[in-house]
């Protein structure tokens, strides 16, 4: 799979480098999306795209689930109450499950943060690649291969919605 290494200067003066996939579209959300299969039966796998771990730090959990109550993962307001973990109250996701732009649906744990990603258009969950939630260094290591986090059936697909590679280096360089 050809790889750009890429070399993004952040406002805060901050310069990190990684690589972007050349076969693959990009979301705000620094999701990669890949279409398998034709248009009559399209599914889209879905990862991490590098920059979440160029930005954040090494990724030390992964987690494929939507909570059932949101409110551990809202920024702290009040200062009350202690942090939960990740996963402490949290319904898998599992093969079938239909999630919105609305829903959570990965949530990624760094050294240094949490990040929170909603599905990046309405699907059906097809199958889910649970060995990125054994094994963060998948993710870490190879993002682009078996470090995928699942593979969807998207209600309404249109590739012209998200990035490809130029779009999203650009895109890079303006955050």
């Amino acid at each position: 799979m050809p790889r750009r290494a890429v070399g993004v200067e952040m406002n805060g003066g901050d310069f990190f480098e990684f690589s972007i996939a050349h076969d693959r579209k990009y979301t705000l959300d620094h999701l990669w999306v890949q279409p398998l299969g034709d248009d009559d039966d399209i599914t889209v796998k879905i990862g991490i795209s590098e920059f979440i771990r160029a930005e954040f730090g090494d990724i030390v959990k992964v987690v494929l689930s939507k909570p059932e109550d949101d409110s551990e993962f809202q920024v702290e307001g009040s200062g009350e109450g202690n942090e939960n973990d990740d996963d402490s109250i949290t319904t898998p996701l599992s093969r079938g499950d239909e999630l919105g732009p609305e829903d959570l649906m990965i949530t990624i744990r760094t050294v240094e943060d949490r990040v929170l990603i909603n599905a990046p258009f309405p699907c059906k969950i097809v199958e889910l690649n649970g060995e990125v939630e054994d094994n963060s260094d998948l993710v870490n290591e190879e993002a682009y291969g078996d470090g995928w986090c699942m593979i969807v059936k998207p209600h309404e697909w249109d590739e012209d919605m998200h990035l490809d590679e130029s779009e999203y280096i650009d895109y890079l360089n303006e955050i």
